[in-house]
């Protein structure tokens, strides 16, 4: 494990969850400071006691999003909102990663972009300028990631601040193959479409990880 020191801290929301827990688990083997959140405290620090690496602990949302200089969203599309709104005040001067899909049961295979918009560009309007919200990670197999295995596929990255987006970039190497700029924030609906077709080819060819691959681009 490399040494924490000067890294950030990453307050994963939803990191008892199966995307976020598989970054709880590639990210604290990194070194990374790792504080889960949960609605319930109590679920959070089993999830961090299962875990058991002394750089990851857990908090409720808000107490997590207080500790963390980084705060990743990985909720479900049908409470974004009301994390959002209850984590609003904890995260001014912070970067939020996004990587909610507008997944919308039964028909998850089919995109269906919501007549409100992109569920990162929603999150930065609720936190303001102040927050610098980047979308990641939409695309990512969660389920490799539960065996601490990175994901072999680009994670797109979508900002409108390049140094988060550098910041998240690189976290994405720790997770997947690399990071890959995709653009500013209103990209990101491109990728939160794209995971519906994912899931679709998953079904279709009765496998668990299709990715997405950027040709052209030199591996650095």
């Amino acid at each position: 494990m490399q040494s924490a020191a000067n890294k950030p801290t990453i307050a994963i929301i939803g990191g008892t969850g199966e995307l976020g827990s598989g970054l709880v688990q590639l990210w604290s083997i990194a070194g990374y400071p790792i504080v889960i959140g949960s609605r319930s405290k109590e679920k959070a620090q089993a999830a961090a006691r299962q875990i058991g690496r002394p750089n990851v602990r857990g908090e409720d949302n808000c107490a997590a999003a207080r500790a963390g200089d980084v705060i990743v969203l990985s909720v479900p599309f049908c409470t974004h909102d009301a994390v959002v709104e209850e984590i609003k005040g904890e995260v001014a001067g912070k970067i939020v990663i996004d990587p909610v899909v507008p997944l919308i049961p039964p028909k998850v295979s089919v995109v269906q972009i919501p007549a409100a918009g992109s569920p990162a560009v929603l999150a930065q309007r609720a936190f303001g300028p102040a927050t610098r919200v980047v979308a990641a990670f939409h695309s990512v197999g969660a389920k490799k990631l539960q065996g601490c295995e990175k994901a072999d596929c680009d994670v797109l990255v979508f900002g409108d601040d390049t140094v988060a987006k550098d910041l998240v970039i690189a976290l994405a190497g720790a997770v997947a193959t690399r990071g890959v700029d995709g653009g500013t924030l209103a990209n990101s609906v491109a990728a939160e479409a794209l995971t519906s077709v994912l899931i679709a080819i998953n079904r279709r060819y009765k496998i668990a990880g299709a990715g997405v691959r950027i040709t052209g681009i030199p591996q650095q």
